[in-house]
């Protein structure tokens, strides 16, 4: 499996856990929607994620939350590349991570500085050759996501795994066809997307069982509906900060090395505590170096 992951000129070691920061360029998103829409508080809100120890910024103008509208591709643009402009000047070494599944945004963004491809959609939705077309010019990287809502319609007492491994393994084919190497590949199980709650359950408790793929895991798992699902009491995303970590923490005991979160400090302390901790049992191996 890579120990690092090129993104166009930036290499960045996978030996730590890291930590991909979330700015939410948008409206509507389910945490942060609306606090960062403006040039300069995603600018001030990035600024504050790096000195919190961001590794990644990931940036979006289009939520993906459930229920969300699809704004035109026009007004995405107009939100996210003011930003990834800015940001690529001010932080040259900082890998910029675009969330967008339209091949146009993708485009604008990489060629405003961006490295990383973040696609909801695995490289499977209808700009997903675009996509993939696209990293594989630029030398950028991407994030194959898992989204599949045929997921949902299996037995109740099936394991999801089998699916969830076979359909990311599609994206890595599509991936590997548009002549994207091994460590420019990224994936994520994709929680709380097209899932039961005992399915995301399932997947958090063997997120190891994805190094199978033989790509680096990135898990997207901050104050999500799973957390308030599994604890009622945690309605509220702003309530769901500590089962955050201790997600986090959990990944990176399975050999997760990518972590898109909220919180950079927080979880960024998370991961590098339980990175710390020595292997579990015999037949247990030490993922990350500290």
């Amino acid at each position: 499996m890579p120990q690092t992951l090129r993104c166009r000129e930036l290499v960045l070691d996978l030996g730590t856990p890291r930590i991909m920061g979330i700015l939410n360029v948008t409206d509507d998103s389910f945490y942060d929607g609306g606090q960062h829409l403006a040039p300069d508080a995603a600018l001030a809100r990035a600024r504050r994620m790096v000195e919190e120890g961001a590794d990644i910024l990931d940036i979006g103008g289009q939520s993906t939350r459930p229920g969300h509208v699809e704004i035109p591709e026009a007004e995405e643009l107009a939100r996210v590349l003011p930003v990834i402009r800015a940001l690529a000047v001010e932080f040259p070494r900082l890998p910029l991570s675009i969330d967008t599944y339209r091949p146009a945004v993708a485009a604008a963004a990489l060629a405003a500085g961006g490295h990383i491809l973040n696609d909801v959609h695995g490289l499977q939705g209808p700009g997903g050759a675009g996509l993939a077309r696209l990293a594989a010019e630029a030398g950028a990287a991407v994030v194959v996501m898992h989204h599949d809502p045929a997921l949902r319609s299996i037995a109740a007492d099936a394991d999801p795994l089998p699916s969830v491994l076979a359909w990311l393994g599609r994206s890595l084919a599509l991936a590997a066809a548009a002549g994207l190497p091994a460590d420019r590949v990224v994936v994520d199980p994709g929680i709380g997307f097209g899932k039961t709650q005992a399915q995301n359950l399932v997947l958090l408790a063997r997120l190891g069982e994805l190094r199978a793929l033989g790509r680096p895991v990135l898990l997207g798992v901050s104050r999500k509906s799973v957390i308030g699902h599994a604890l009622p009491g945690l309605a509220a995303p702003a309530d769901r900060l500590e089962p955050t970590l201790a997600l986090t923490a959990l990944a990176v005991r399975q050999g997760v090395p990518l972590h898109r979160v909220h919180d950079v400090l927080a979880n960024r302390r998370a991961a590098r505590m339980a990175a710390a901790l020595p292997p579990a049992g015999a037949d247990g191996g030490r993922f990350f170096n500290v």
